[in-house]
């Protein structure tokens, strides 16, 4: 795993970004690193993706990567903008392969052995887990844990504040995604304050649940 993935690993929360104006993506960013939380997910769901990236690049210490990620086209405008790994919502091979030959740390999306399996053969050891709770949640997950010993998931996909910690009480979870980090109501009324409280409250929480992830 990657010197950033570990980071990542360390601060153990990734919130997704879904923006439709780039001029909010700064006053967010802020608010998260504010927070706690200096990662951000911005997904490839709306038009203004690539200016959110580049907009968050400017914040310092700011973790910026691209999710939703379809295709190498697709990678390729990410990491030009400024993001610095990209993650799937599925196995796929072609945007593995461009992250690998440009040394982008890529988290594919898998949900099945035969898709964590693929991506084992590409040497990745951190795999999307994605959608979670409709495919067994920390259920399967224990149950990969035997076969895929030395591979870490990220969770999304119905991980919320509510069962948050038993996601990330599990060995084999490196972190959890969520937009529930990023609350709807407040990103549109434009409250970075309120989303800098939210981000505290959940790293608090996460902290004094889980010690062992204190830095």
């Amino acid at each position: 795993m990657s010197k950033q993935l570990k980071t990542i690993s360390e601060i153990g929360l990734v919130p997704l970004i879904v923006l439709e104006d780039a001029a909010c993506a700064k006053p967010l960013g802020e608010a998260l690193a504010a927070g706690g939380i200096p990662v951000a997910e911005v997904t490839f769901r709306t038009d203004a993706c690539l200016d959110i990236i580049r907009a968050m690049k400017e914040i310092p210490n700011l973790i910026v990567g691209a999710g939703t990620v379809h295709t190498a086209e697709q990678a390729a405008a990410a990491v030009h903008a400024g993001a610095t790994y990209i993650v799937t919502p599925a196995y796929n091979p072609g945007v593995i392969e461009w992250c690998l030959a440009h040394d982008i740390d890529v988290i594919p999306g898998t949900v099945t052995p035969g898709e964590i399996e693929g991506a084992y053969a590409y040497g990745i050891r951190l795999c999307k887990f994605f959608p979670a709770a409709a495919y067994g949640g920390t259920m399967t997950l224990k149950a990969l844990a035997g076969p895929f010993a030395d591979v870490r998931f990220l969770p999304t996909g119905g991980v919320s504040l509510e069962n948050m910690i038993d996601y990330l009480a599990l060995p084999n979870v490196a972190a959890i995604g969520g937009s529930f980090m990023t609350p709807e109501k407040l990103v549109a009324a434009q409250d970075w304050a309120g989303i800098t409280d939210t981000c505290r409250t959940i790293v608090e929480k996460m902290r004094s649940a889980l010690p062992m992830r204190q830095k």
